[in-house]
């Protein structure tokens, strides 16, 4: 029998222009299922409807991930595997959405709520997703090799993101923060040494929200 959201699946990945094989939209509705059940103990979102968090968590981090796609693919040749740390990411979001998309990206996810932590692991296990790590530490504590890109989704603000984050941050590499939408007053407070490059409007099917994709990297 098929999953009751599989059909609103399939359309807003058709919207977002992401063509993905039926295991791996198999493999995002049971994430989905996964959060749903997990939820009913650990509190991991505030969303309790499973047609609002397939809109409000995995279409909306979904709609980031063409863009993301152009990111990597413009590192060009040879430039390895692409390793990415999701901070603050809760129960996942965008971390393994990114994992089940993109297995050949190595994606970490970093929170400092122990069962968060747990939940991920655990979804790395009864997904198969070996490019899926889950660290339950402050993100300034963090003693690993650095990472070529560090997102977040509605962690905190550009300057504190940036301020916890920047030693774990590669040479060339790049912070992408999702957001609902950016002040003049956050794009202010961003350090005079670390440059926006971009705004990316995020247009997320089936949910009538302002969400943009920030784009940033240290001045060189």
């Amino acid at each position: 029998m098929p999953h009751p959201l599989h059909a609103e699946l399939t359309q807003g990945l058709s919207a977002l222009g992401l063509l993905l094989s039926p295991e791996t939209e198999q493999r995002l509705l049971d994430y989905l299922d996964l959060i749903a059940r997990w939820n009913k103990v650990y509190n991991l979102t505030a969303v309790r409807d499973p047609q609002d968090m397939l809109r409000q968590h995995l279409l909306d981090c979904l709609a980031a991930v063409p863009l993301l796609d152009g990111a990597d693919q413009a590192r060009g040749a040879g430039a390895g595997a692409w390793r990415i740390l999701d901070v603050g990411s809760g129960a996942g979001l965008p971390g393994v959405v990114l994992a089940i998309v993109r297995p050949q990206w190595q994606v970490t996810c970093v929170d400092t709520v122990a069962k968060k932590a747990s939940f991920i692991r655990q979804v790395g296990v009864e997904l198969g997703l070996p490019n899926l790590q889950a660290v339950h530490q402050r993100v300034e504590e963090m003693d690993t090799p650095p990472f070529d890109l560090i997102t977040s989704r509605a962690f905190a603000s550009l300057a504190d993101f940036i301020a916890l984050t920047r030693e774990r941050l590669a040479p060339q590499g790049r912070w992408a923060a999702m957001k609902a939408h950016l002040t003049e007053e956050e794009r202010a407070a961003v350090p005079p040494d670390v440059q926006i490059t971009g705004v990316s409007p995020l247009v997320v099917p089936g949910l009538e929200a302002q969400r943009c994709l920030v784009w940033m990297h240290p001045d060189t």
